[in-house]
């Protein structure tokens, strides 16, 4: 297999649609994927993997039960296996996320609005 360089700025331009992550680059199991985000996400939790959000462009927000995490470009946060969260962008934001290979992005919760279909790849 051949190294392919990924151009994030190219691949975020190529979709418009909001809450719906599309992998650009697999490594080791890992899937990284690329989301655009505005309004409020369903709270949720993934029972058995953790979760990395990480700021391209925009402001991101994490909420907690108990607190909230405002995330801006080049800010991380992990999100730990079985913690119930919710993501919130007032304004639209890029956001990459590294996880597992296969995550459904609502976790159990099924959503008409916001589960996307998987393995949708740029």
């Amino acid at each position: 297999m051949t190294p392919e360089q990924v151009d994030l700025t190219e691949k975020f331009s190529k979709f418009d649609d909001l809450w719906r992550p599309k992998i650009v680059a697999q490594l080791n199991g890992q899937e990284l994927k690329i989301v655009k985000c505005q309004g409020v996400f369903p709270w949720h939790s993934h029972n058995e993997v953790d979760e990395l959000f990480l700021v391209w462009r925009g402001s991101f927000r994490v909420e907690f039960c108990d607190r909230v995490v405002e995330l801006r470009p080049g800010q991380a946060l992990v999100v730990p296996r079985g913690v119930e969260h919710r993501t919130i962008a007032d304004e639209e934001a890029e956001v990459i996320i590294f996880e597992p290979a296969g995550v459904r992005n609502t976790g159990a919760v099924e959503s008409q609005e916001f589960t996307a279909p998987g393995g949708v790849r740029l």
